[in-house]
């Protein structure tokens, strides 16, 4: 199957190159049977964190970033806006890197004239913000969490499944992580509001979401460690979360059954909320 799906905007964060725990398979499948006008890179895509403690990088991170440098160079608006594991980047905020740009925060208005802030949302971490050594123990026992992942995933994959996200499931069991989620996204949410934007875009915390929040849309584009999502957003301006949990060759009659006729966009095939 050769037919890509076509989007006006996409975004995706917290890749983490660098890491065992990233997809970049599963991304790189992504963005290969993908096109968008504008791709907007929203933080942690190569994890600094990690590669200083030991370095780890694989073809597939490369072929990732080879894949994006190539999007850009043949007309794709690609904006790149460093997080928290990338923050070396941000001394070259304002800059371009070949064909893409390097930005703090974007605003993006969308085909339908609704406007959002787009960061990446570590400024709103206190953790990060305020006790940087206690999020990099925070990074290295999530580190290990990951690992387990992994040898779980290669296990399911033997058994022919998708994948599913252990660290993630185990995440969302635990109070203290939920209540600091919906506290980040509250947050996030009020600094919209308070610039008249009518939402915000961001990743940072592994959790896609799209819900609105006191009149404002919150939209978290997800991971590709945890979650293997994006943000996409369609001709007419509506925004939607992918998840691609499984490699769009093994999507098989799903991915048919979004692909409309020839003269019709892909895009308007796609269900609410996922594209499986």
């Amino acid at each position: 199957m050769s037919e890509q799906l076509r989007f006006r905007s996409i975004w995706i964060s917290d890749i983490h190159l660098g890491t065992a725990g990233c997809q970049a398979e599963y991304l790189l499948d992504f963005l290969r049977h993908t096109e968008c006008e504008n791709l907007y890179l929203v933080g942690d895509i190569i994890d600094g964190w990690a590669l200083k403690r030991n370095w780890y990088w694989q073809q597939s991170h490369n072929d990732v970033i080879q894949k994006v440098l190539r999007k850009a160079r043949k007309g794709t608006h690609v904006t790149f806006i460093p997080g928290n594991h990338d923050e070396a980047a941000r001394q070259f905020i304002g800059l371009m890197f070949g064909d893409i740009r390097i930005a703090n925060e974007v605003i993006h208005t969308a085909a339908n004239g609704k406007r959002y802030l787009v960061l990446h949302g570590d400024q709103f971490d206190a953790v990060v913000q305020c006790a940087r050594w206690l999020a990099i123990v925070g990074d290295r026992a999530y580190g290990i969490t990951l690992k387990l992942n992994l040898w779980f995933n290669r296990a399911r994959a033997r058994m022919g499944l998708g994948y599913w996200s252990l660290s993630q499931y185990l995440k969302h069991k635990v109070k203290k992580a939920v209540n600091f989620v919906g506290d980040f996204e509250n947050a996030v949410a009020a600094e919209a509001k308070q610039r008249g934007l009518d939402g915000v875009i961001c990743g940072h915390i592994h959790k896609a979401e799209m819900r609105e929040i006191d009149g404002v849309m919150y939209c978290n584009d997800g991971d590709w460690v945890e979650s293997l999502t994006a943000l996409v957003e369609l001709d007419n301006g509506e925004l939607k979360i992918i998840h691609w949990h499984q490699k769009y060759a093994e999507q098989g009659e799903q991915i048919a059954a979004l692909l409309p006729a020839p003269d019709l966009n892909p895009v308007f095939q796609l269900k609410q909320g996922s594209l499986l």
